[in-house]
Parts: structure tokens; sequence; C-alpha cells
């Protein structure tokens, strides 16, 4: 952040940092989607079984009740196209309800191998993330008893479809007194039907992912410097709020020229204003993918 910032930019950081952002309900979600990066790192589908088993019989029986018994959820079960030829998409089931001024549309997709066979692994998270959305919403609107203005509304698209990946883009939108948008990426080798990480498809090498991190960085400081209605947290007043650089688990996708994109959630590294941020990284710095 530059040493004198402009009228223009103090302003929209003053308006930024005004925003009345309900904390709690996005610390929920915060904690959802860092469960669900933690589940994408697990390679075996048995092993992320044993290792949360109360939390996937809960889910799982949480999931049976509403498709059976709560009036809330239509079993929408619409197939799309075949994406590829090797994996499509279909929706598992669609999550609606409306309560006085609380809202919720959540659709939950999942992702299917050839001739129908699943692939679990990324239908577990994707599984477990929608249902911390849900849980998210109805603790809020039971707290709240349907009181002031609420709308939680997720859906779903297909980012990257090639010969070797599969990316299912999950973008979510809160908006209470103001709005936070959410973005999840479950990328799936189409190969072996598994989620893969950034730091996998970067080979695991810290040099690479140190690479990119960098190039963000680079990214940002010449975007600020373009464009004084452009903040980061980064070279800030504030250090201990800046990018510092990738873990490995980001949301990432690959463009129709096969680079890579990465995905931040709004707030992550930039103010609110800014909305959810995306860095798209040359070759020349991640290598071919």
């Amino acid at each position: 952040m530059k040493e004198k910032i402009s009228d223009t930019v103090v302003s929209l950081k003053n308006e930024y940092e005004q925003i009345p952002v309900p904390r709690e309900a996005r610390e929920r979600m915060l904690a959802g989607i860092a469960q669900a990066k933690r589940e994408n790192r697990r390679r075996s589908a048995v092993r992320l079984l044993g290792r949360t088993a109360a939390a996937g019989a809960a889910a799982a029986a949480c999931m049976v009740l509403l498709v059976n018994v709560s009036p809330s959820v239509a079993n929408a079960m619409e197939r799309i196209p075949v994406i590829g030829a090797i994996a499509r998409v279909v929706t598992l089931d669609t999550y609606k309800d409306q309560t006085n001024h609380f809202e919720a549309d959540i659709q939950i997709p999942k992702v299917e191998g050839q001739e129908g066979t699943e692939t679990p692994q990324v239908n577990i998270s994707i599984e477990e993330y929608a249902q911390s959305l849900i849980r998210m919403y109805e603790q809020d609107l039971a707290a709240s008893q349907g009181e002031g203005n609420y709308s939680l509304t997720s859906s779903y698209e297909v980012v990257t479809d090639n010969d070797r990946y599969l990316s299912l883009r999950i973008n979510t939108t809160l908006v209470m007194a103001s709005g936070t948008e959410f973005v999840k990426i479950f990328t799936v080798d189409k190969s072996t039907g598994q989620v893969i990480t950034l730091a996998e498809l970067l080979g695991n090498d810290p040099a690479r992912l140190t690479a990119v991190s960098e190039s963000i960085k680079s990214q940002m400081a010449a975007q600020m410097a373009a464009d004084e209605s452009v903040m980061y947290f980064y070279q800030s007043d504030t250090p201990e709020m800046d990018f510092k650089g990738l873990s490995g688990d980001e949301s990432f996708y690959l463009d129709s020229q096969g680079q890579l994109v990465i995905t931040f959630d709004e707030y992550e590294v930039a103010p609110g204003y800014m909305g959810a941020v995306e860095f798209t990284i040359p070759e020349e710095v991640t290598g071919k993918l």
C-alpha cells in the first residue's frame, strides 16, 4: 500500500471498515470452509470416513432427515449434459427455505464418473461443505426467530473441463446488513477420481508454490500502483494482515489456456469492497500443468 493514500481510497477504506459484517455468521461459514479444505487434503475416502465417522454419520443423518421429512428440501436430481468423456455433474439436492424475511437456496451437486460410477471423496467433501452452510442458516434462523433480512444462496458451475481435470466451483453469497462472497472449488483428477490440492497440482514442490505466491504479490503491487481504488492486504500499514504466501490448500482452477487461477474469498486478501478476487498465474511461473 502506498505511503500516501488518495482521498478516494481513504473513503473506500472507511466505508469498508464501517460495514456491519455479521461476525458470528461469517465465522461459522469460514469454519465450514476450513473444514472442507482439510477434508480436501485426505487422499482416501476410507481414511476420511474413519477419521470423521461421527461427523459423517451426523451429516448423513441430517441429509436423510432433510430429504425425507423436511418440506424445505426439494429433491431436484436434475441431470445436466455429460461433462467431458469421464465425469458429469448432477444436482443431488436443493435446500430451500423461506421463513419471514429469512431465505436460503443451496444447491448440492454431485460428481459422477463414467457410466454413473461415483467419485466418493469429492462427493463427501461437497456434502459436508453444503451441510455446513445449511447448519449455519438454521442456527441463525433459530437465533433470530426469522427477524431481520437474511439471504443465503449457493450455486455451482463447472470452471474447468479438460482431458485431465474437472473443477467444480461453488459460489456462496450471504446477505445481511451487507453482502459477503465465498468461493470453494473442488478440482478432481479425472484419471483417478480423486480431489487434488494446489500443492499436489504443483508436484508438492515448495519452490513452485513460492513462485506462485511471489507472482500473486507482484500482481497485487502492480494493480495497486496502476489504480488507486484497488487495495490488497499487502505492503500495508498493518503487516499482520498482509498476504504472506500460499499454503497449498487454496481453491484453484485452470482457465481455457491451461493457466492456473487462484481464488480468494472476500476479506481474505483484500477489503470487502473488492469482493472475492482471483489471480491468473502465467505458465512461465508454474511450468506446464
